[in-house]
């Protein structure tokens, strides 16, 4: 996999992944959306103040606002006038943004993220490791991978409620033992689409939704062992797209006659396949964008022009006849009109799973080494 984009608080990685993560989605959001970078750059400044001010154990209460934060520190002495301007900037931008319908610029955005520097510079040079060093400023790139705004606010919801909860830990005398937290995981990766949008459960076993596939379409025949299932659940205006599935599908069966438990316990284990193939799938269409893909289970063939131009006829591929009349009917007459789901075919009068297996193999041999399985 090629590497991505990094981004430029990577190095306070070792102080703080929460704050380091919630810096990475604030610079995505720039260019994005500015609102939203310049309403959530508060919390970030804000869990910088909460750690400065348990630093120097001063009175401290969870509660606290921004403001409170800056005047506490500000009284006691702590802040030059350089830092406690740019925490005013960051803090009056962000509170206009949070309200104002006005549209707010990118310039506006690139202001705070500067002032966000002073700030974090100061943070690291007098509470950090004494090894340390802040690189210097740096405009924010504009980046390529596009990630939908929707998703950027849920990742900013799940690294604001971490900070909190580091926060809060913090703040409680440390017991004799230490004991395991287990919480939401901290939203490492920046491929758009990702993140955990929700989470699907059966009995003791959890499945985690990516952003990408919130409102897919649960095709039938993607599901070998669910597809009647799937049909029957589908007439009854169920299961039809992810996020009509329940948060528990235990019961799922119930929605219709003559099916029980076993269905919902194996439509669940088809449902984990399928959310690995697709994230597969996802990486492959972010890493090389602009090409055309065939893909059949865990398999897929790079579709190359000449391979595109080959006639669906059983000159070119023998043994599927019944198929290819039926095609030729829905006027689709090369390799290049072929859905991309290939066991959409599978709906055809007389054609079953097999007829597309040996169609999928057939294109790959004429493909020859291009293929790569997944």
């Amino acid at each position: 996999m090629k590497s991505h984009q990094p981004y430029f608080y990577k190095f306070i990685e070792s102080i703080s992944k929460e704050l380091a993560y919630l810096a990475r989605e604030l610079e995505f959001s720039i260019y994005l959306s500015p609102r939203t970078m310049l309403t959530h750059s508060r919390t970030f400044v804000e869990a910088i103040l909460k750690q400065v001010i348990q630093e120097e154990r001063l009175d401290f209460y969870p509660n606290m606002t921004l403001k409170d934060c800056i005047d506490l520190l500000d009284e006691k002495g702590y802040l030059i006038p350089e830092i406690r301007d740019a925490l005013h900037h960051v803090r009056l931008i962000g509170n206009k943004a949070a309200h104002d319908v006005r549209r707010f610029r990118y310039s506006e955005s690139l202001l705070s993220w500067e002032a966000i520097y002073i700030i974090v510079k100061w943070y690291v040079e007098v509470y950090g490791p004494v090894e340390m060093v802040v690189p210097e400023y740096q405009d924010p790139a504009y980046r390529n991978e596009t990630h939908d705004m929707a998703e950027i606010q849920e990742k900013l919801k799940i690294l604001e409620k971490l900070l909190t909860e580091t926060l809060q830990g913090k703040s409680e005398p440390a017991e004799e033992e230490e004991t395991e937290t287990i919480g939401p995981p901290i939203p490492e990766h920046d491929l758009p689409g990702f993140t955990t949008i929700r989470k699907i459960t059966h009995q003791d076993k959890e499945i985690e939704v990516p952003y990408f596939l919130r409102d897919a379409f649960l095709l039938p025949q993607r599901f070998d062992k669910s597809e009647r299932f799937l049909i029957k659940l589908g007439a009854e205006q169920q299961a039809r797209i992810m996020s009509e599935l329940p948060n528990n599908i235990e019961g799922l069966h119930k929605h219709v006659k003559r099916y029980n438990e076993r269905n919902d316990e194996n439509f669940f284990e088809e449902l984990l396949v399928y959310i690995e193939e697709e994230k597969v799938r996802r990486k492959l269409a972010i890493e090389r964008p602009g090409e055309l893909f065939f893909f059949y289970k865990a398999a897929h063939i790079v579709v190359t022009e000449e391979l595109s131009k080959i006639p669906l006829t059983t000159a070119e591929f023998p043994g599927s006849p019944s198929l290819f009349r039926q095609l030729t009917d829905d006027q689709i007459f090369t390799v290049g009109q072929l859905p991309r789901e290939l066991v959409i075919l599978a709906k055809y009068e007389n054609v079953g799973i097999g007829t597309v297996e040996k169609l999928f193999e057939q294109l790959k041999e004429k493909q020859g080494k291009t293929m790569v399985s997944i």
